[in-house]
């Protein structure tokens, strides 16, 4: 009789601890990410020049994606700019990117090698396109270029690009009524402030520290772009129609603008990949960008502007299937 009652205690015992290891299996399935993969193998994000928003900004997110993808390695890769960074990523010479929206149209609309793959990820921060000159310049407006010595970019930037169309909308031929250096933001400032140039444009987000630098140690000005040569811009068409009027506020290069706020061209920055990275990655690396913005933001300002509401918005780029289950989880 002992002997059974304890056999129904034991079993009753039993019964009891395996229902709690059922209850708990319920429980941690519910709560933890059984079974959710993570990102892994290596991967390679094409930056931009020495010094340039680009270049900070890759190296302050590449510590982010460490932390958050710890399985995954990363290799940052300057380059000249917007242009080349395109076609590195939709050649497969890199797996991320930053490029303007402008250049992203242009070599869509060339059909270039690969760009029927490309696609967004994230609407980052604005570009705002900057004429620099002495302050004692006789340069007052972009057609004052003239017979002048003009840093135009690198080959590969976007900056080129930019300053290009400006100049044609302004009728300065820009190979030949300029003297073009193509040369980068790392070093067109010392150019200028050495007598070896008489401007310079570059194409950046407020405040870019190589100018500010400048403009701390050499008296600069910044050249105003008026509403009527943004009109004669944008009435190229086609990828044209990502320039807008913009201001840059006074406060965004105190030495230089000496209290005043400077009319100029405005074009948004995407992250782009292309269809050949796995959904995993894209999802997790988007998720980083907008959760370390105002980490990054406190070294590099032009973070500080990324927004969730916005960053959808990748035209004239579809959203990689990754970046889209980020959105779609993800609460405003």
């Amino acid at each position: 009789m002992l002997h059974a009652l304890s056999r129904s205690g034991r079993r009753r015992t039993l019964q009891g601890g395996a229902a709690a290891v059922v209850a708990l299996g319920l429980l941690l399935w519910w709560v933890l990410p059984i079974g959710e993969e993570e990102p892994s193998g290596s991967l390679t994000f094409s930056t931009g020049v020495r010094s340039g928003v680009y270049q900070r900004y890759g190296q302050r997110l590449e510590g982010a994606l460490a932390k958050d993808m710890p399985k995954v390695s990363i290799q940052l890769q300057t380059s000249e700019g917007s242009q080349q960074n395109i076609e590195r990523v939709a050649t497969g010479k890199a797996d991320f990117t930053i490029a303007t929206a402008d250049a992203v149209a242009t070599y869509l609309q060339s059909g270039k090698p690969g760009s029927e793959r490309l696609r967004g990820c994230v609407r980052l921060y604005d570009d705002y396109v900057q004429l620099v000159v002495p302050r004692d310049s006789d340069i007052r407006e972009v057609a004052d270029l003239r017979g002048k010595r003009v840093g135009v970019g690198q080959k590969g930037s976007g900056v080129l690009l930019v300053a290009d169309r400006l100049m044609d909308a302004a009728g300065v031929h820009p190979g030949e009524d300029i003297t073009p250096v193509h040369a980068g933001i790392d070093t067109m400032p010392a150019r200028l402030m050495e007598g070896r140039l008489d401007a310079f444009f570059w194409s950046g987000g407020l405040p870019t520290g190589a100018v500010q630098d400048l403009s701390e140690k050499f008296a600069i000005r910044l050249i105003p772009l008026d509403d009527e040569l943004i009109t004669e811009l944008q009435s190229a068409g086609g990828s044209t129609r990502y320039y807008r009027s913009a201001v840059m506020p006074a406060d965004a290069y105190l030495h230089a603008q000496q209290g005043q706020p400077v009319r100029t061209v405005a074009v948004s920055n995407l992250l782009i990949t292309t269809d050949r990275t796995d959904p995993l990655t894209t999802e997790a690396f988007t998720r980083t960008v907008i959760d370390s913005r105002d980490r990054i933001g406190r070294e590099v300002h032009s973070a500080q502007l990324v927004d969730l509401r916005t960053a959808i918005y990748t035209d004239p780029l579809p959203l990689h299937e990754g970046a889209k289950r980020y959105y779609r989880s993800a609460k405003p």
